[in-house]
């Protein structure tokens, strides 16, 4: 059987939990590693598969809302996201005032980022029309 193409064989009596073993086995051989998902911006890094977030080399301590938020933005560096993306996409409300609620999160993550709206260097807000993010070096 081996020598007709057959990768793998189980010979009967056999458990579950044996089969799903070899298949697992088959499985990763079978394909390539999947890519890791990074996203650097500057000094942030997000990790999307591991859900953590650096920042200068040092761990970020991030709520589940707050890593959403900042994936969000990281993957599209440089454009300007409105706050209505933003509550559907990341808030998962196609509609709705949750302007504040916005605001809060960008708030607690600037501060995070060291920085504030006053002196922004990675979240750049243009009142009326939304929010991005930046590497401050570029």
């Amino acid at each position: 059987m081996l020598d007709a193409g057959a990768d793998d064989y189980v010979v009967k009596p056999y458990s579950a939990e044996h089969l799903e073993a070899r298949l697992r086995a088959v499985l990763r051989r079978s394909g390539p590693e999947p890519e890791q998902r990074v996203i650097t911006v500057g000094e942030i890094v997000i990790d999307l598969d591991a859900q953590e977030a650096r920042f200068e080399g040092q761990p970020l301590d991030l709520t589940a809302r707050e890593f959403e938020l900042l994936s969000y933005l990281a993957e599209r560096p440089g454009t300007m996201v409105s706050k209505r993306q933003i509550l559907a996409e990341v808030w998962h409300q196609p509609y709705g005032g949750a302007d504040k609620t916005i605001d809060v999160h960008l708030s607690w993550l600037r501060k995070k980022l060291g920085e504030t709206a006053a002196e922004p260097r990675y979240i750049l807000t243009r009142r009326g029309v939304g929010v991005r993010l930046v590497d401050p070096d570029s």
